[in-house]
């Protein structure tokens, strides 16, 4: 799920102009020598001896920035500045045609929907039914709206990216669908890369124009996708996580990028060489390897670097670090700051000793908590999580 924070401007609405000139800023910096711009020619060219053009720098450009080529970066902002201009004249809604209802995990692109021309309505799921209690009403009154979808709407576009959150709600939504009533059509649109200049981590940091690109690849949900929904929203709610995990180790042809998701999610599992779920490792490593850091700083390395696919939003990591607190012996410190985000955190010696997996996490009497329908609680045998294997394993009390 990508952060719910206040929009800034997108670094995913590129300029022609702007990457002609940082083509050539890299080509002059490369005669002069710089070590760094020879080392970026040096990993897109194939006659490293031949004198580097402003093709080679055009081609190292676009590659970093997850173009194929420099044509595909100019068909890009060509195909983007059309749709702006579509919006600036106006032109009729895109989802006009049937009346529409958007499916999205939270309120990011509410708000640029609109600003891209949609007129559908929209809602939102935030229930995952993972890892917090959820409301029974709020839950009641979800699934009343989905039930409605089908009567009131001609069309259902669900819109998701490749994180946990979203998938495992999009696994949700597939196994209502599944077992109720359709709508006439059901569409979705399930984003896993986007080009730019930056990691890509969900649809929360792209443009309205961008919108409307990803609008033209929606595909109708099919079959096979609901019933492989129904089965992933089984096995996550299931008391015992292996047949999840047999899931994800298929592949899930059908919904391909549900299943690095699902992985991810069953990371969340204490970890069989030391008790620590993913999330929590990570967090111990970046202050392991970087020293003292404010939670700020930890938690952009975690969002844009460490972690393989990003699980926490800005609030739910504040959320982990008063859990990771809240044991009997501290693994981290923080130091007091004018705002949370800005404390500054320490790993102390037994956090090295939980990583190094000379103490086990669990020992240290965590709150009990939730991955799915898996309960963790200290002190009782309990599911781990074996990498290697990727696979659960029931283990003895710790």
């Amino acid at each position: 799920m990508t952060d719910r924070s206040e929009r800034p401007p997108s670094a995913f609405r590129l300029n022609l102009e702007q990457q002609k000139n940082r083509a050539k800023d890299l080509l002059r910096a490369a005669k002069a020598g710089d070590a760094d711009a020879l080392s970026r020619l040096a990993a897109v060219r194939r006659d490293s001896q031949a004198p580097a053009k402003l093709a080679d720098a055009q081609f190292a450009i676009a590659r970093e920035q997850r173009f194929a080529s420099w044509e595909k970066l100019k068909a890009h902002i060509a195909s983007m500045e059309r749709q702006r201009a579509a919006m600036e004249a106006k032109s009729p809604a895109l989802d006009a045609d049937l009346t529409t209802l958007h499916i999205r995990c939270g309120h990011d692109i509410q708000e640029p929907l609109a600003q891209a021309g949609f007129i559908g309505g929209f809602l939102v799921h935030l229930f995952p039914g993972t890892h917090h209690e959820e409301d029974p009403e709020d839950l009641r009154r979800l699934e009343e709206q989905l039930h409605a979808s089908a009567e009131n709407y001609e069309r259902v576009v669900i819109w998701m990216e490749h994180d946990s959150w979203d998938q495992l709600i999009l696994a949700r939504l597939l196994a209502h669908y599944a077992n109720a009533k359709r709508p006439r059509v059901l569409e979705l649109i399930a984003v896993d890369e986007f080009p730019g200049p930056q990691r890509y981590i969900g649809l929360g940091q792209l443009p309205p124009e961008a919108l409307r690109l990803l609008w033209a690849r929606r595909k109708p949900v099919t079959p096979a996708q609901l019933a492989l929904g129904n089965e992933a929203s089984v096995g996550i709610m299931a008391n015992d996580p292996r047949p999840l995990a047999a899931l994800v180790r298929s592949g899930m042809p059908a919904l391909p990028i549900m299943a690095p998701a699902l992985h991810r999610h069953l990371r969340e599992l204490p970890s069989v060489e030391n008790g620590l779920r993913l999330t929590e490792q990570l967090v111990l490593e970046a202050l392991r390897d970087r020293g003292p850091a404010t939670l700020n700083q930890i938690w952009r390395s975690l969002t844009l670097q460490l972690d393989p696919l990003p699980y926490a939003a800005d609030l739910a990591f504040l959320d982990l670090i008063q859990y990771m607190l809240a044991v009997s012996e501290p693994i981290l410190t923080l130091s007091p700051a004018e705002r949370p985000f800005l404390q500054p955190a320490t790993i102390t010696d037994l956090g090295r000793a939980v990583l190094r997996g000379e103490r086990d996490w669990l020992s240290l009497r965590p709150a009990p908590r939730r991955v799915g329908g898996v309960r963790i609680e200290p002190g009782s045998p309990g599911w781990r999580w074996n990498e290697a294997l990727r696979d659960a394993v029931l283990l003895e009390a710790c």
